[in-house]
């Protein structure tokens, strides 16, 4: 028996057919991957004028917050659950609630870690995003076999580096592909 593969820990990046709002240009860290579906985090959608000092005063975190972490951009993570917070980070901190996707990436979801954050004693890099992107079983495997994503491994420099605008370029530019040669149709040889 064959064993599935999967692309858990990966980063899908969109091609020009994928439309809409969510999903034009994205790029989105995969942390799950499965039979029976897939579960990411778009990382390069910035919420509108949304950033950690949002949450921190939504949230009571504290005031002595360094100003570098009170400017760091919430990212809008998918169209599913929007009003709930994931934090995508560096696997140098664990806490209750953090969950290994990688050995370089961990997701948490709870209020711990963005206090943790706050306090400067959380991880050396994170990015926190609202809602998630999902897929049912089968749903994502489809879509890349109609052309709609590309894939590549996912590395701290790439997920944490870039600034949004910049991430859909930079993780073509990781597998070799220029922007300006692909094209919004399925081909066959």
């Amino acid at each position: 028996m064959s064993r599935r593969p999967t692309l858990k820990g990966k980063l899908l990046i969109a091609m020009p057919s994928i439309q809409g709002d969510w999903f034009s240009h994205s790029v989105v860290f995969l942390c799950e991957h499965s039979a029976d579906g897939a579960m990411g985090l778009v990382l390069n959608k910035p919420a509108p004028q949304m950033y950690f000092a949002d949450l921190a005063e939504k949230l009571e975190l504290g005031r002595a917050i360094p100003e570098h972490i009170l400017l760091q951009p919430i990212m809008l993570g998918g169209p599913v659950k929007t009003f709930q917070g994931f934090v995508l980070h560096s696997s140098d901190f664990t806490a209750e609630g953090s969950h290994r996707i990688t050995g370089d990436f961990n997701l948490n979801t709870t209020v711990e870690i963005l206090k943790a954050v706050a306090l400067g004693k959380g991880p050396r890099r994170q990015l926190i995003a609202l809602g998630y992107a999902g897929w049912a079983a089968g749903q994502l495997d489809s879509e890349i076999l109609s052309n709609g994503w590309l894939h590549c491994d996912a590395d701290p420099d790439l997920v944490f580096g870039h600034k949004a605008e910049g991430l859909h370029h930079a993780a073509l530019a990781k597998l070799g592909v220029d922007p300006r040669m692909l094209s919004s149709e399925a081909g066959h040889a």
